[in-house]
């Protein structure tokens, strides 16, 4: 099992990256919808990376939790 504070900082980390991924996208969507030129396939790919670091952030979440009976 790992130290528990080594187990937060790796929280910590992951909700970093899924908070930056999250800023990316809507910066991007913001760029898109207000007419200036985009890439829809930009866009996709940043959805794709915001939403694999949300899953991360959640797996280590719901490990981190100790079982409920």
């Amino acid at each position: 099992m790992e130290d528990p504070r080594t187990e937060r900082e790796r929280i910590e980390e992951l909700r970093d990256e899924a908070r930056y991924r999250q800023q990316r996208l809507a910066l991007y969507r913001a760029r898109h919808y207000g007419g200036r030129a985009s890439d829809p396939r930009r866009l996709a790919e940043l959805q794709r990376a915001y939403d694999g670091a949300a899953a991360r952030l959640a797996r280590a979440k719901a490990k981190a939790r100790p079982n409920s009976p």
